[in-house]
């Protein structure tokens, strides 16, 4: 797996704040959400008390939720981004918030983007989750990063498969999902692997869940 490039075809930039770093970003990337810093906030208490380790940030985008995670708990953070040019912007990004030499990117699909033997104690999730006919509310996101299949749940079952390989024992899941009942239909999917711990809500539609691999 090679590092993203960050050769960009010359559309409109976009720049937002996002906690303690500056996210650049153009219209085929999905604009950062502001809420979504929860998950970056919770990844920080959580790795105050787990094993030393890097952060697996899977479904990165433009690298925002992952970077104010390793800016805030000093660690480093490996992302995965299966898009091309949201993984040039998330190198980018990193470049630009003095992170380089701390974030790795792979520009990969999931099931190929970590090694068999690797762990890390924390893993970041924001996959797309809504499901394929609800992505019509959304026509200015691009498809592939909002459509979570026909039940909103295949993307997020990728993550999943990849924290379960590579989470010891005790180590922790944030899943960025859609809203409380969706949370318990991840918790039942998540069955023996893990176990639903808490459940953060910012609305009817928008939660963090930590899933922990008991």
């Amino acid at each position: 797996m090679q590092p993203a490039g960050s050769t960009l075809a010359p559309l409109e930039r976009r720049r937002c704040r996002f906690g303690p770093v500056e996210v650049e970003y153009d219209d085929r990337v999905l604009t950062p959400r502001p809420w979504t810093l929860a998950q970056s906030d919770w990844a920080v208490e959580v790795a105050a008390d787990a094993p030393p380790g890097r952060l697996l940030e899977l479904c990165a985008g433009a690298g925002q939720i992952g970077l104010a995670a390793a800016w805030s708990s000093d660690r480093d953070v490996v992302q995965v981004e299966g898009d091309p040019v949201a993984a040039g912007y998330a190198n980018e990004n990193a470049r630009r918030a003095g992170l380089a030499a701390r974030v790795e990117i792979r520009c990969a699909r999931l099931e190929t983007a970590v090694g068999e033997d690797e762990r890390f104690p924390i893993v970041l999730a924001d996959p797309p989750y809504l499901r394929s006919v609800d992505t019509a509310r959304w026509p200015h996101d691009p498809p592939t990063a909002i459509d979570g299949g026909p039940d909103g749940l295949a993307l997020i079952r990728g993550c999943l498969d990849v924290a379960a390989r590579c989470l010891p024992a005790g180590g922790a899941l944030l899943l960025q999902v859609a809203g409380p009942k969706h949370a318990a239909l991840v918790a039942e999917l998540a069955g023996g692997t893990f176990r639903a711990e808490a459940l953060r809500v910012t609305d009817a539609e928008r939660a963090v869940q930590l899933l922990r691999r008991p």
